[in-house]
């Protein structure tokens, strides 16, 4: 009943902002296209809208869980200036949402890189569990395991570039290779996959 509760505590917190807001669980972001000043502004009201809210509700919003980012093509030196509260919102480049890492020049390298690191190093742990296991164990090992994080939010990050699929792919042709499916054709590739999830 616990999560329930909190989604009913929180669900009114969109009422009185003016702009884009998404909630999933306890995660929640605001955000807007800026091309002037005015808009800046309106954002900074909107934060500020749900720092009441929060206080009104007996709740606190952390500013060093709090991320301001922005993307665009340009690189601008100058700061945000975000703040909830008296607190100002650290900006960064790049910033983590629901398991994918965003970066402000919308480049997915951080993310692939992370989602590399993460299924080696599930992969390496299925391969010392089940080092004597047979085909299929190892098989449905790696497909409930190490699969799901190689295609984990490939409908956002997808197309990427051929060097960022590549080391995706190896992955798969060493769980291939430990495996014993010596063919190709066995497995679909990432690019088959993440295309017929877009589809």
């Amino acid at each position: 009943m616990g999560p329930l509760q909190f989604l009913g505590y929180v669900n009114d917190i969109w009422r009185d902002i003016d702009f884009n807001i998404r909630l999933f669980a306890d995660d929640c972001i605001i955000y807007r296209k800026i091309t002037n000043r005015n808009n800046i502004e309106k954002l900074q009201n909107d934060l500020d809208t749900l720092g009441q809210w929060a206080e009104k509700n007996g709740m606190k919003i952390n500013p060093g869980k709090s991320t301001a980012i922005r993307f665009m093509r340009a690189q601008v030196k100058n700061p945000l200036g975000y703040s909830t509260g008296d607190q100002k919102i650290p900006e960064a480049s790049s910033c983590k949402y629901l398991g994918i890492i965003l970066r402000g020049d919308l480049n997915w390298l951080d993310h692939i890189q992370y989602t590399v690191q993460k299924a080696w190093k599930e992969l390496h742990f299925v391969m010392h569990v089940l080092k004597k296991g047979n085909r299929n164990a190892k098989s449905l090992a790696y497909m409930s395991l190490v699969h799901p994080i190689l295609e984990y939010g490939s409908a956002c990050w997808d197309p990427c570039r051929g060097g960022q699929i590549n080391a995706l792919d190896q992955v798969q042709k060493k769980a291939a290779q430990f495996t014993n499916h010596t063919k190709d054709s066995e497995w679909e590739t990432l690019v088959q996959r993440t295309t017929i999830v877009r589809l």
